[in-house]
């Protein structure tokens, strides 16, 4: 078989299982498409040792036929998980160095499950961004081009190495992380499929941490069927996270009927923003009228505390990162400063996170501190974290009127050139997010399928919102529209 790195996970199990190839031809085939695409910048942790050892112990675990779904099919690491042995970094200067003595569940249940790691993935810097340009590795790119434009394109942020490795056929599929938008925006950049489960549903220990409330880990893959597959490979209660459920995984993939008959999709109101592009509007009423034709109910509904969301979200997630990222003081790990004669352990905190932290990162650890602060607590913290149990029970409500699904846009643009949003307005920025914080700030599970071009020839994608606990049924709508968009675009190799 010629291109293996261009098969799914699902295609490449199959062709496992049949005795067509094997996990070293796929992995081989994989590493030479990520060493002839250093422009993407995407791999910036290469293994292609640990993923050969793998890839043959994978085969002889084939062989004997009692293997996973995962069994030998090679896969991207974000960085901002901990691997054994590989460096680990966040994506941040202040993580370098760090090679951790241990393994997050996440890459280890993959490990188990015979997936194959080929490396690490770029990143912005502790997944603060959403355009993959505060790395300390430099900006990841796009695969995509606009028309006949060489312009680089942003992948989309944070897991913007994750999307733009598995948009390229680099990998077979990627793990990402989704604190207000992390897997769905760049998923939806790039043409891929990208779905953020339930909060709770994924380990988070060996994760690098964000906002802890918000952060959840999930797949990047070329189609549902494969975000289904590795779904379940990373799911399951972990006794090392007091927030990891302890309920049973479904068969994900086995729920993949297609048959969405009788399902209620809610469209909601407050999503129809002004100024959103016309292309996204009717993006968005044709997966309306594709999800109605395949046998869905479509209502109406109003979450009317959206509008508060992006606020409330920027508050809560710097508050957690400023209490997070207070870890990084230069005495355990990591970075430390040069310090002069006569620096104290008060100089050397300042020195180092001065030195280690990037701008976007300083930028949300001082607004984090700043709401924390003691004047400025009840004022912004305590308001914001009320405000977010009022855009939860709006979910609530909705879905106990009977509602299945939610389906909005993914993202108010395609992907734009690196470099355009500039430093000089974080907000235009962070604006980006205006779709995908509310799921996080629910902690409910939501995914984004692409569903079209734009005129520009750039991917478009949509976004199925669901109830807790029920990806299953997420993913087969998903799956449903899937189908009915035909979505086969891929980008033109010019790296």
């Amino acid at each position: 078989m010629s291109d293996l790195n261009k098969l799914g996970l699902a295609e490449a199990r199959d062709a496992l299982r049949k005795g067509e190839t094997t996990s070293v031809e796929l992995t081989k085939a994989c590493l030479s498409a990520i060493d002839k695409a250093d422009a993407l910048n995407a791999f910036v942790h290469k293994t292609p040792e640990i993923a050969l050892e793998r890839a043959a112990a994978a085969d002889a675990r084939l062989q004997q036929g009692d293997a996973p779904a995962m069994c030998g099919l090679p896969v991207g690491i974000k960085d901002l998980f901990c691997t054994k042995g590989v460096a680990s970094q966040a994506a941040s200067k202040i993580l370098e160095g760090f090679v951790p003595e241990y393994e997050s569940t996440v890459s280890q249940q993959l490990a188990d499950n015979g997936a194959v790691m080929l490396g690490k993935l770029n990143m912005d810097e502790f997944a603060m961004g959403s355009s993959n340009e505060t790395s300390t590795y430099g900006n990841a790119v796009s695969p995509w081009r606009r028309g006949n434009d060489d312009a680089p394109l942003t992948p989309g942020g944070s897991s913007g190495g994750s999307a733009a490795a598995v948009a390229a056929d680099l990998c077979l599929a990627a793990t990402g992380t989704d604190t207000g938008g992390s897997i769905r925006q760049p998923a939806a950049f790039t043409g891929t499929v990208g779905i953020k489960p339930t909060y709770g549903r994924c380990s988070r220990w060996g994760v690098v941490a964000f906002a802890s409330s918000l952060d959840q880990a999930g797949p990047m893959t070329k189609s549902v069927r494969d975000a289904a597959i590795m779904l379940e490979a990373m799911s399951g209660h972990d006794p090392k996270d007091s927030t990891s459920a302890d309920l049973a995984v479904p068969n994900f993939e086995a729920m993949l009927t297609g048959d969405i008959r009788g399902k209620k999709i809610g469209i909601p109101k407050e999503y129809h923003m002004e100024g959103m592009p016309a292309e996204i509007e009717k993006l968005w009423a044709e997966g309306t009228a594709m999800l109605k034709a395949a046998g869905a109910e479509i209502v109406d509904i109003s979450l009317p505390h959206t509008k508060y969301a992006l606020p409330a979200y920027y508050v809560i997630a710097p508050a957690e990162a400023s209490s997070n990222l207070a870890r990084y003081d230069g005495v355990r790990y990591g970075n430390r400063a040069t310090l002069e004669a006569g620096d104290g352990i008060t100089e050397m905190y300042e020195k180092t996170r001065a030195q280690g932290f990037g701008d976007e990162v300083q930028r949300r650890v001082m607004v984090g501190t700043y709401v924390l602060s003691a004047g400025f607590y009840d004022a912004y913290y305590n308001r914001a974290r009320r405000v977010r149990s009022l855009i939860k029970q709006d979910f609530e409500n909705v879905f106990a009127a009977g509602v299945d699904a939610i389906l909005t846009p993914a993202t108010p643009s395609a992907a734009f050139g690196l470099g355009e949003m500039s430093d000089a307005d974080p907000v235009a920025m962070y604006l980006l997010d205006v779709f995908t914080v509310t799921v996080n700030l629910a902690g409910l599970p939501g995914i984004a399928l692409p569903a079209g071009l734009d005129s520009q020839g750039l991917p478009l994608g949509l976004q199925l919102i669901g109830r807790p606990w029920e990806e299953g049924d997420l993913l087969n709508t998903a799956y449903a529209l899937e189908q009915s968009t035909g979505f086969v675009a891929k980008p033109g190799k010019w790296w």
